[in-house]
Formats: C-alpha cells, sequence, structure tokens
C-alpha cells in the first residue's frame, strides 16, 4: 500500500546513540512530505487528464465506429437503391420495348389490313368499272342498232310518199281555195301546222295524221244508205 504524507507525518523513529539530527530530519521529511503531496497531487490530475482522455477517446472511437457503420449502412442502401434502380430502368425499358413491338405490330397489322381492304376494293371496283364498260358497250352498240334502225324506217319510200304534198291538198291548204265549213265539227285530216309565240318566230311544226277511228267515221258518211224496196 503506497504510503501516505500522513503517515510520513505521522512516521516516528527510536532514538540511539549517535545518531541523526532530530530537527533535519524533521526538516527533510516536511519537505519529502511537501514534495509527495504536489506529486500525489500532480498524479490525481494526471489520472484525471487521463481519464477525461480515455473518455474522449472512447467518445471518437464510438463515432468512428458509429461512423463507420453509418458509411457502411449507406453504401448498402446506396447499392441498394442503385440496383433497385438498375432493375427498374431494365423492366421499364424492357416494358417500352415490348409496348413499342407490340404498337409496331397493331400498326403493321392494320396498315395490312387496311391495305388489304384497299387492295380490294380497287379491285372491286376495277371489276365494276369494267362491268360497266361493257354494259356501257352493250348499250351503246344496241342503241347505234335501234337508231340505225329507225333511220332505216324513217328514210323508207313509205315515209316518203306519205310526206310527199300532192296538188290536191296544196289548193286545200289555200285558204282562199279552202270551202266553207258546214258545222263547227272539228275535221281529222292529214295536215302540218306550224305553231308560232308573240314575237313570230316559229318554234316547231307539228303533222297531224288522222285516226283510225275518224277514218272509220268519214267512211260511214262516205257510204249511202241503202234503199228500202218497202218505200215504193
Amino acid at each position: 500500500m503506497a504510503l501516505s504524507p500522513l503517515d510520513i507525518h505521522n512516521k516516528e523513529f527510536a532514538s540511539r546513540m549517535r545518531g541523526y539530527d532530530k530537527d533535519e530530519v524533521n526538516d527533510f521529511l516536511a519537505q519529502i512530505i511537501k514534495d509527495y503531496s504536489a506529486a500525489i497531487k500532480h498524479n490525481e490530475e494526471l489520472e484525471k487528464s487521463l481519464a477525461e482522455t480515455q473518455d474522449k477517446i472512447k467518445y471518437f472511437t464510438d463515432l468512428k465506429d458509429a461512423l463507420n457503420q453509418s458509411i457502411i449502412v449507406a453504401q448498402e442502401a446506396a447499392d441498394k437503391v442503385k440496383k433497385n434502380a438498375d432493375q427498374e430502368a431494365e423492366l421499364i425499358t424492357q416494358q417500352a420495348e415490348k409496348n413499342a413491338q407490340n404498337l409496331l405490330t397493331d400498326a403493321t397489322d392494320k396498315a395490312n389490313h387496311i391495305l388489304g381492304d384497299a387492295t380490294d376494293k380497287a379491285k372491286t371496283i376495277t371489276v365494276q368499272t369494267e362491268d360497266l364498260k361493257r354494259q356501257t358497250r352493250v348499250f351503246r352498240q344496241r342503241l347505234q342498232v335501234m337508231l340505225e334502225s329507225q333511220l332505216e324506217v324513217v328514210k323508207s319510200p313509205e315515209w316518203k310518199e306519205l310526206l310527199a304534198s300532192t296538188t290536191e291538198a296544196a289548193e286545200y291548204l289555200d285558204p282562199a281555195n279552202a270551202p266553207a265549213p258546214l258545222d263547227n265539227t272539228p275535221q281529222d285530216s292529214v295536215n302540218s301546222e306550224a305553231s308560232e309565240e308573240s314575237d313570230g318566230q316559229t318554234k316547231y311544226t307539228e303533222i297531224v295524221f288522222p285516226t283510225d277511228d275518224a277514218a272509220a267515221s268519214d267512211d260511214a258518211e262516205a257510204t249511202p244508205a241503202p234503199e228500202n224496196p218497202d218505200a215504193e
């Protein structure tokens, strides 16, 4: 056990013959007590400072460990976030490529479908156009044949004889030679009448032919009634 300054102060030595001077020994012990007390105090201060330093070292060591742990956790979190971001970016890229491929496929299918429909419609229109042209050609040929046949009929001698003017007809058509009408009943005859507008311009010429009923009526009037033998 270390001596304390009180132990040194209370230390008593036995007296002997021809021993040390008691006063000198006491002075020297007092000096030792003083120096020993100062050494003990300084040692206590050093121990206190050492304890504080050790506490600070422990604090900084713990702080360093915490920082290292935080750095490790942050690095792990950063690595995890980077990994998740890479995975998400890869998924987004794959989904975008898939969507783009689907859109391209749909657009290609629609374009092919529209092109096919347009081709089919074009073929149908072409067939219909050719059929219409064929029908038009047939109609044109029939119309040409019909017109030619009608023209031949118009050019026939019967029409020429029918439309030829005679002397009796010219005299009959002359207003000066026309007989006075017997009654107000209109008579059917072959006549050519000109229609005029208010300005005096002739617009058309109409040829009137007697009908079968009118001819039959004229024949009946021209045929004399048979004599009655009983009248005599």
